[in-house]
């Protein structure tokens, strides 16, 4: 039976945060934004490992205790951009898991997974040949800027853009570890998350509808609400 495992990306500098440091180590309720992260995986009794990967000179991981996640595995293999540190901690693990295991590869800046979210991709996605994202349907009404503005600040609008079909892709994003190392091998590095990588491939994931709560931490406001949401959980 094929296991699930959580990939962590977690190299980057969160550089819109505007912080001293990189935002996946931002204070959350006493504890990194990333411990927040791992527990939710942690936590659930149907994920197998979890694995996070760092950069190689990363300095402040060893600052913190993360003895209470026996699940957990340090990748010190981070790269460039998102994808290049998801495609190396895929190659490190080839050997420690199956092909056909499941990877869910999620945010370092999404504290807020719930277990009910979690759950709901894992059981949806179940055994599907290609896999599947949490996602979130568009209710905002979209606007491009005009081109002439861009660069420029304040921007006019060029044009609305409709919202009909569309979504905002989140995290986790749950894939076969064979297919997904073959999809960032043949689509490269420039791809922004795992499903556009999969897609290149032809292949269509599945859309799971998650919501607000699953809140990525981007830039300094949202860290207010990331507290306000754990704290309510915990």
């Amino acid at each position: 039976m094929a296991r699930h495992f959580a990939l962590i990306p977690a190299a980057g500098i969160g550089a819109r945060m505007g912080a001293a440091q990189p935002k996946q180590y931002l204070s959350i309720h006493g504890r990194p934004m990333l411990w927040h992260a791992i527990r939710a995986f942690q936590r659930h009794p149907r994920v197998d490992g979890v694995a996070v990967v760092l950069s190689p000179d990363d300095a402040l991981w060893d600052r913190d205790d993360w003895s209470a996640f026996g699940k957990l595995r340090v990748l010190r293999c981070g790269g460039e951009s998102r994808a290049e540190s998801v495609r190396n901690g895929l190659r490190a693990l080839e050997g420690q898991v199956d092909g056909q295991d499941w990877m869910l590869v999620h945010d370092a800046a999404r504290p807020c997974l719930s277990q009910e979210m979690l759950d709901r991709l894992l059981t949806t996605v179940g055994d599907d040949p290609v896999g599947g994202i949490l996602a979130m349907p568009v209710a905002d009404t979209l606007k491009r800027q005009a081109e002439a503005d861009a660069g420029e600040r304040p921007v006019r609008i060029g044009a609305t853009v409709s919202r009909a079909g569309l979504w905002g892709a989140q995290t986790p994003q749950m894939f076969r570890h064979e297919l997904l190392l073959r999809a960032f091998e043949h689509a490269g590095m420039a791809v922004t998350d795992e499903a556009s990588a999969v897609e290149a491939l032809g292949l269509s994931p599945l859309l799971v509808e998650s919501d607000l709560t699953n809140l990525k931490v981007t830039y300094p406001g949202d860290l207010a609400i990331a507290e306000w949401l754990l704290g309510r959980d915990n």
